[in-house]
């Protein structure tokens, strides 16, 4: 088994004015973390914590799961180190959420907090995480139902996160993977915002084209109101035979124009008010006067020539060579008269 491809986005959002997730996409390795904190501390947690794991060096030889918690738990004492010796950043955390691929045929997940991890499989999205927030333990103790939970005012606070303790205590376990796979990682920028079905959705249209899946999550996401900040982290699991991905690049050309793809007009690059204001016309010289004037004196001259030479050939039974050399000069004269009035008017503009 291996990953196949592999893409990951992140957005602020249509509320936020900062973006404090930060991720990880580096094969054999994938995370998200979604950071909290006053001011910038948020951003500066999940960006030390996404740090801790692209630094790493990932030893083969350990247990996967057991290397998964120990990076967690470095990640977790970096966050909290920084939290203690810089006043600014005091209080911070955030959450992770990490993925580590085995080429036998495994993730391993570490989790902490309410970001998630969900895997689609033969058209099924299937939540491999569980939240560690206040409405989740709630709802599974009984006392919510998952639909006070999703308006619940008290629906963000969560109950374990990286960097407030020394120590932080980490869900891990082993998904065996299947060819075909999906692999997603995600912040609640997503989840709240989305629901499971529209996922499932998005990301069975795009699974052969996992950079389209991301950007057509975060978009609706904001076109649902956008209210935090949404990353996407994804990959796809294959089989070892290159001929297996025959297939999908045929369906991934087919679906690279898809609907998704186009931008919506509240999408961040449509133009502002101020870029469609029109410019002021640039002084066009009046020579109307000049043209007229010398109008009348080309068509006296010139024609009447042409004419009285045709007339005079047809009486005296000349060759007509003649005339035609003066058809042809008037012709010249009107042609140079032409250009004059152009590079006048060209240098109106100029002006």
């Amino acid at each position: 088994m291996r990953v196949s491809q592999s893409s990951a986005a992140s957005n602020t959002g249509r509320k936020r004015r900062h973006n404090e997730d930060s991720y990880v996409c580096e094969p054999p390795i994938f995370a998200v973390a979604d950071g909290m904190g006053g001011a910038q501390a948020g951003e500066v947690a999940s960006s030390l914590a996404a740090g801790a794991l692209r630094g790493a060096e990932l030893d083969p030889s350990q247990n996967a799961d057991a290397l998964v918690v120990d990076l967690i738990q470095t990640a977790n004492r970096v966050v909290h180190e920084r939290a203690l010796s810089d006043t600014a950043a005091s209080g911070m955390g955030t959450t992770m959420t990490v993925a580590l691929f085995q080429a036998e045929g495994s993730v391993v997940i570490g989790h902490v907090g309410d970001s998630r991890a969900y895997v689609l499989r033969e058209g099924r999205l299937e939540q491999l995480t569980e939240d560690h927030s206040l409405v989740a333990e709630l709802v599974r103790r009984g006392e919510l139902s998952p639909e006070q939970a999703e308006v619940h005012p008290q629906r963000s606070v969560i109950t374990r996160a990286l960097g407030t303790e020394p120590e932080v205590d980490i869900d891990a376990f082993t998904v065996r993977a299947a060819d075909g796979d999906v692999f997603l990682l995600c912040s609640d920028g997503l989840t709240t915002m989305v629901d499971p079905a529209a996922i499932t959705e998005i990301v069975q249209r795009h699974r052969f084209e996992l950079d389209a899946a991301s950007r057509a999550l975060i978009r609706a996401a904001n076109d649902r109101g956008g209210e935090d900040n949404i990353t996407t982290v994804l990959f796809a699991i294959a089989a070892d035979d290159p001929g297996a991905d025959a297939a999908p690049e045929r369906a991934r050309a087919s679906s690279h124009f898809d609907d998704e793809d186009t931008l919506h007009p509240g999408d961040e690059d449509t133009l502002h008010p101020e870029d469609a204001v029109p410019l002021p016309p640039l002084p066009v010289p009046d020579l109307s006067a000049t043209m007229v004037g010398m109008a009348p004196a080309i068509a006296a001259t010139d024609l009447t020539d042409a004419t009285d030479a045709n007339d005079a050939n047809d009486a005296s039974g000349a060759p007509a060579t003649a005339g035609r050399g003066r058809i042809l000069l008037a012709l010249l004269v009107i042609a140079a008269l032409a250009a004059l009035i152009v590079v006048l008017v060209a240098r109106g503009f100029a002006r």
